[in-house]
């Protein structure tokens, strides 16, 4: 039996008075479990198996599913509305979609807590997503290699996958929508916010999740590049949370 802090992913009935649960552990990464909730509709353990509650979890067993034994919250659930809800739901799903089950990840998931703090205090949502899904490809092992926007002179790069950066050389790229400009990729290699130019930040610190905020061009930029790499990861199948952005409020 494993004992350790998870955050809830997903959740959906199974068979009678159960729910196979994927969560995001501390410990082993992605897990797929079930748990017991039983038939009252006042369960203590349905009330908790909710998305974006810190909890204890005890996981056991083996085979297909593990068995969720206990569950405690750690603390209140984190306060998500309009946009901030619709931005959790969204790393969510990308964990559920792109994440191996039991490999460990602890820097993801202090980064998972770090973003959901942030989205909870109403910081700018743009860069709080597009650094966690830099750490989420991180995690996938396909981290961003940004010395060529440093060694080339070019205004534009392409990002081609298994090449990285490639320059480009005309002044006004005909394809300009799949080209990404220099000056907006040396700033987010560097993660400078836009109040500390001067500093050089290399992670996103549990203490201060709101130290990333970039201009709405970079911010752009940063978008359409990190939305390329993704897709080609999720494949022809898109992601249900993108729709929650285009409904009315």
């Amino acid at each position: 039996m494993i004992e350790q802090n998870a955050f809830i992913l997903h959740r959906r009935p199974y068979r009678e008075n159960q729910l196979l649960v994927d969560l995001l552990t501390e410990d082993e990464g992605k897990v797929t479990a079930l748990v017991y909730v039983g038939q009252s509709k006042r369960s203590i353990k349905k009330g908790l198996i909710q998305p974006f509650l810190p909890l204890r979890v005890s996981i056991k067993g083996e085979g297909t599913f593990k068995q969720i034994t206990q569950v405690d919250s750690t603390a209140k659930s984190f306060s998500l509305i309009k946009h901030s809800l619709f931005s959790a739901f969204y790393i969510n799903e990308l964990m559920i979609r792109l994440l191996t089950e039991h490999i460990a990840c602890t820097d993801l998931f202090i980064q998972y807590r770090n973003t959901l703090t942030a989205l909870a205090q109403g910081k700018e949502i743009a860069s709080q997503l597009r650094f966690f899904e830099l750490a989420l490809l991180e995690e996938l092992g396909l981290s961003f290699d940004f010395s060529p926007v440093f060694e080339f002179e070019a205004n534009y790069f392409h990002y081609i996958t298994e090449q990285g950066f490639v320059p480009v050389y005309e002044a006004l790229p005909k394809n300009s929508q799949q080209c990404f400009a220099q000056a907006h990729l040396q700033v987010i290699a560097q993660r400078q916010p836009i109040n500390q130019s001067s500093v050089l930040l290399n992670g996103l610190s549990e203490q201060e999740p709101e130290t990333y905020q970039f201009t709405n061009e970079v911010n752009h930029t940063f978008k359409l590049l990190m939305r390329q790499v993704i897709n080609q990861l999720l494949g022809n199948k898109p992601l249900n949370s993108r729709k929650l952005f285009t409904q009315k409020a």
